[in-house]
């Protein structure tokens, strides 16, 4: 703890006269001061006198000096311990530092780098102790029993009064520790790490880490001037945890783990479940707590009334450092759940907000795995832009990477000296697309700390959804190496099912613990089961992986191959806007067009149509209405809704310019920020486009086949079997008297979106009546309809 200095202008020998003066005039002494009986360099008596039952009162006559109780050294420090406390490698320093009863009394003994002296005051008694070198100091208290007392220690020009950390009992319990041990803390974060409490009538802070390969830990910080040698913590037992209350400090102080390595080295790290960090590059932990009160009470007694997959989705992907460059998370919660809000979208999805060191990863590169990024704000401020979120109506889904985490010598890579985190073999160890290191999902404490963090930002950020990055690295074994770069499971199969143990369990986890949460795959393959629930076998022989839903990525991969090629040519790509019918079923689908598709030279969403700048919009428009109509849930990266021309860069962000009325080409980019509106706000109010999308009775063809007319006409039905039909015309003329077959049981149908429209910057060929079915069979149905088709466009139709 940082030392008080003396109040300005003191005097401390002035001061000292000044007391022995006043007890004198009183002529009563109420204190009896211990003095030490011989010198630090002394040897200690032969025999030392039996402790009286109770320090002696002071004579009744006046006395001008306090009775002096001689007070022996204590019994030498065994020089295995001296040497291990010194060096940062003890166990138990609890067992050595601290008041311990003795045969003949009461032994002090505290290391104190640095201190001149250290007093013991306990029951109106102060016995200064021996200096015993190298910063420790001792003697031998004339009582029977351990007193409650305090140090007095005094610094080259200051004093302070404080707790002594190693007379507390340990704050965690056996449960505990047997939950750590089994892989089984589903709140872990409030086991370990650093947390203010009151312990035993103390106010102060508990660490606790784990790291069984260390030889030694010890806990460094701004409470003592980053010199852990006097803050050394003690071994839980074989659960590898260590643990250390520190009186007096709180809120604020920032701290590290040093950790003495297998080989005797020592390493400075970071605390694995700090709850709050440093801004980077900075790289400390800071002590935290939360005294937040959540206002969105309403909204999570909603949340769980129905799942994500029979309920409208519709995602606006978000990376909040540069939505709008510089604002904090409370600067954002005035901002985003109106802009969100205004649109119309249910969610946000937040690229990675857990604390990493390197902007440029955009968060996929995690090293504070239970921190918010302090770049915003405190873990306050962001559970504020939460709430605000919330109280507009608004999900929150958060990216969460426990797929590898970066090498950094000052965060988890070889915690504590040996693989800890990471596999021990190296081959399963090295991630080998982006240099990052793989969790060991074997592992029982590692699996634990990813669970337990799962449900931690859902319980402690009222967080609605995790969508779970590069979920298929973490599946397979043989993911990104080539042969001889991997070892085959004991089945002989490429299968991670140590990855497939640790999903399931976390979707477990979460869903069984936080009511109306959703977990999203990022998952890129063909594996079965994915949005399977765990109890269920598939033909694969194993269990689903338990996620809620799975972003599709064949659907998007096919379908922008499509509409990037020139319409002319679209006739011979028909099949990929069609294929994702084959399996659309197959899983809970997400339709994302995501961060990863408008970087890195793939072009922004606008400009892979192809054309002038009227059908690229024009494309635009088209793609988006048909990707809202299709079976599957919508997600949309910011920038994307208003036609922004650039690929997105962290640095900038979003081109918001392109909306400022003073720009020439603003009614542009308004129109398609227009029409994302209109289609949230049909797509929310239509049953039909989200109550069945994993029921294949909520969608049938009209035509699918169309491919020389570049024409894709389809139906959506709700539970009540209400339809929608949607028509996409993706070649660049009007087709006129478009004959579609439709039900007979609709008298009449209206356009509710038309992205042809002249608000959308369309070239305005709408049909505003109602169109009547006709008693000519088409496409297999007994009546049909007459439409014009626009050119590169969508077009929805519901009852009249």
């Amino acid at each position: 703890m940082t030392p008080r200095r003396q109040p300005s202008g003191s005097d401390p020998k002035k001061a000292k006269k000044a007391a022995k003066k006043t007890a004198a005039e009183k002529a009563v002494t109420k204190k009896a001061t211990v003095r030490p009986a011989a010198s630090a360099s002394a040897e200690p008596p032969a025999t030392v006198p039996e402790p009286p039952a109770t320090v002696p009162e002071p004579p009744a006559t006046v006395s001008e000096q306090p009775v002096t109780v001689p007070v022996p050294l204590a019994p030498p420090l065994d020089a295995g311990d001296r040497e291990r406390l010194l060096a940062g490698t003890h166990h138990d320093p609890h067992g050595v530092l601290g008041a311990h009863p003795a045969e003949s009394g009461v032994v002090v003994r505290t290391l104190r780098p640095y201190a001149r002296s250290v007093t013991v005051v306990a029951d109106g008694v102060r016995a200064e102790l021996h200096p015993d070198g190298d910063g420790f100091f001792s003697g031998l208290l004339p009582l029977r029993e351990v007193p409650a007392y305090k140090l007095l220690v005094a610094y080259e020009d200051t004093e302070l009064e404080t707790e002594d950390a190693y007379r507390f009992l340990p704050t965690l319990g056996d449960l505990d520790l047997h939950l750590i041990g089994e892989g089984r803390h589903e709140q872990l974060w409030q086991a370990l790490g650093a947390h203010p409490m009151t312990h035993q009538g103390v106010t102060g802070t508990r660490f606790a880490v784990w790291a069984p390969n260390a030889r030694g830990v010890r806990v460094a910080g701004t409470f003592n001037l980053w010199d852990g040698t006097a803050f050394p913590m003690r071994s839980l037992g074989s659960t590898g945890v260590w643990e250390l209350f520190v009186p007096g400090i709180g809120d604020g102080e920032l701290y590290k783990f040093e950790i003495t390595r297998p080989d005797g080295s020592k390493t400075l790290r970071a605390d694995p479940l700090a709850r709050r960090t440093q801004v980077p590059p900075e790289t400390a932990s800071i002590i935290t707590s939360s005294d937040y009160e959540w206002g969105d009470a309403e909204w999570l007694e909603r949340r769980p009334q129905v799942p994500a997959h029979e309920a409208p989705f519709s995602v606006y992907e978000v990376h909040l450092a540069s939505w709008r460059p510089g604002l904090t998370y409370r600067q954002l919660a005035e901002q985003l759940p109106a802009y969100v809000k205004d649109l119309g979208f249910t969610h946000v999805e937040l690229m990675p907000v857990a604390e990493h060191p390197f902007g440029g990863s955009w968060g996929y590169q995690v090293t504070g795995f239970y921190a918010p990024t302090a770049r915003l704000g405190t873990p306050d401020d962001f559970r504020h832009l939460v709430d605000k979120l919330h109280q507009a109506g608004i999900g929150v889904i958060m990216d969460w990477v426990p797929a590898h985490f970066p090498r950094d010598e000052w965060a988890l890579a070889e915690f504590d000296g040996r693989p800890l985190y990471e596999h021990s073999d190296p081959l399963r160890a090295a991630h080998p697309d982006w240099g990052t290191l793989e969790f060991d999902y074997g592992r029982t404490e590692v699996r634990n700390f990813l669970v337990a963090n799962a449900v931690y930002w859902c319980e402690e950020f009222h967080i609605d959804g995790l969508r779970v990055d590069a979920v298929a690295s973490m599946l397979y074994l043989d993911y990104s190496r080539e042969s001889g770069q991997w070892t085959p499971n004991r089945y002989g199969g490429r299968e991670n099912l140590d990855a497939v143990a640790f999903l399931q369990e976390m979707n477990a986890t979460v869903y069984r613990r936080v009511p109306g949460v959703v977990t999203v795959a990022e998952e890129s393959t063909a594996w079965d089961g994915v949005t399977r629930a765990t109890h269920h076998k598939g033909p694969s022989g194993f269990g689903g992986l338990g996620f809620g839903l799975k972003w599709n990525m064949g659907w998007m991969h096919d379908s922008l191959q499509y509409m990037s090629h020139d319409p002319v040519h679209r006739k011979y790509h028909h099949h990929e806007m069609t294929f994702s019918m084959v399996y659309a079923y197959s899983e809970n689908y997400v339709l994302p067009i995501s961060h990863d598709e408008v970087v890195h030279g793939k072009k922004s969403l606008v400009s892979k149509m192809p054309g002038d700048w009227w059908q690229q919009r024009a494309n635009l428009r088209a793609y988006l209405a048909f990707m809202w109509a299709h079976p599957g849930k919508q997600l949309l990266f910011m920038g994307q809704e208003f036609a922004q021309g650039s690929e997105w860069s962290e640095a900038r962000g979003p081109d918001w310019w392109l909306l400022d009325p003073s720009y020439g080409a603003e009614p542009d980019h308004r129109g398609v920020l227009d029409l994302v509106r209109d289609l949230n706000a049909r797509y929310r109010e239509t049953p039909a486009l989200w109550q069945r999308d994993i029921h294949p009775d909520g969608f049938q063809w009209i035509v699918g086949d169309a491919a020389e007319d570049n024409v894709f006409a389809f139906l959506r039905y709700d539970a009540d079997g209400s339809p929608l039909l949607a028509v996409s015309n993706l070649a660049p003329v009007v087709r006129p008297d478009y004959r579609l077959g439709v039900p007979d049981d609709i008298p009449a149908w209206h356009e509710v979106i038309n992205t042809d429209a002249a608000r959308y910057g369309g070239s305005d060929v709408t049909g505003p009546d109602p169109v009547k079915p006709e008693p000519q069979g088409r496409h297999g149905r007994p009546a049909s309809i007459r439409l014009t088709l626009p050119p590169l466009a969508t077009v929805w139709l519901r009852p009249a």
